[in-house]
């Protein structure tokens, strides 16, 4: 178990279910380059942990994430450019290490979710907020822009509305999150976290955790290409490499058996 000072905190459970939680809350979980460091180690530690299914994200205290940090922009302010830049590199690999986890990754936003925290919730698989919770994209107001995390808000919201919440710093709440597809599920307060959680931990419990990653990137990769005769053959190949894998032939043999597979036991 983590110290209760250290900024980013893990606990897994023996089912697998793994709860990521930062730590600053009286600082709103802004981001320093503590929690920055504590968070790329925490993904590296569950890339490979095998035994974990489905990982949560969350805030302590009062807010999700407040962004970034006042103490850690005026530091920033007195680098150089070489120097800002290598500062920015470590958020943007933070965010590829969450972006690229195999299991099922999940943020969970209250209170605030604004600049980078967003840029968390759009980087998670899938994203549950509180409807009160106020997200925006505050760079422009600062003269800054998103740029670190544009990847993966673009990705999650298109670039329309990107374009639109990133020049406007408009703020807005977590019905309006799930409508541009940044969230997905809306709850009317912190206490309706917990039985979503249960909900996709208990569908994710039942999802082969190879075939899992796999989908996800799945998804990655035909994203980025046409729908041509190429496409219709990876997708074969992809396929036809989950038929014959351990998780297929188990999954299989468990449907016409009429018994659960051995990873949902």
């Amino acid at each position: 178990m983590s110290q209760s000072a250290d900024p980013v905190l893990l606990d897994v459970t023996a089912e697998g279910v793994a709860i990521v939680t930062l730590n600053r809350p009286e600082k709103r979980n802004a981001f320093d380059e503590l929690m920055i460091t504590g968070l790329s180690d925490t993904f590296e530690t569950l890339k490979g942990a095998d035994k974990v299914r489905i990982v949560f994200l969350r805030g302590e205290g009062e807010s999700f994430c407040a962004g970034a940090d006042i103490d850690w922009m005026r530091r920033a302010a007195e680098f150089s450019e070489l120097g800002n830049e290598t500062d920015a590199l470590a958020l943007a690999r933070m965010l590829r290490h969450l972006h690229e986890l195999p299991q099922l990754t999940v943020a969970l936003a209250h209170g605030a979710a604004m600049g980078g925290g967003a840029g968390l919730v759009a980087a998670c698989d899938i994203a549950v907020a509180v409807k009160d919770t106020k997200f925006r994209f505050s760079e422009v107001r600062l003269g800054l822009t998103p740029a670190t995390i544009s990847p993966y808000v673009i990705e999650a919201i298109g670039p329309r509305h990107a374009k639109a919440l990133f020049a406007t710093a408009e703020s807005f709440d977590g019905a309006y999150a799930e409508k541009i597809g940044l969230t997905q599920y809306t709850v009317d307060d912190v206490a309706g976290l917990r039985p979503i959680m249960e909900h996709l931990s208990e569908l994710t419990l039942a999802a082969a955790p190879g075939a899992v990653s796999d989908a996800k990137a799945l998804v990655r990769y035909v994203a980025g290409h046409k729908i041509d005769d190429g496409l219709a053959k990876e997708t074969a190949r992809r396929i036809a490499a989950r038929r014959v894998s351990a998780e297929g032939r188990e999954g299989l043999a468990a449907f016409l058996e009429k018994r659960k597979p051995e990873w949902n036991t």
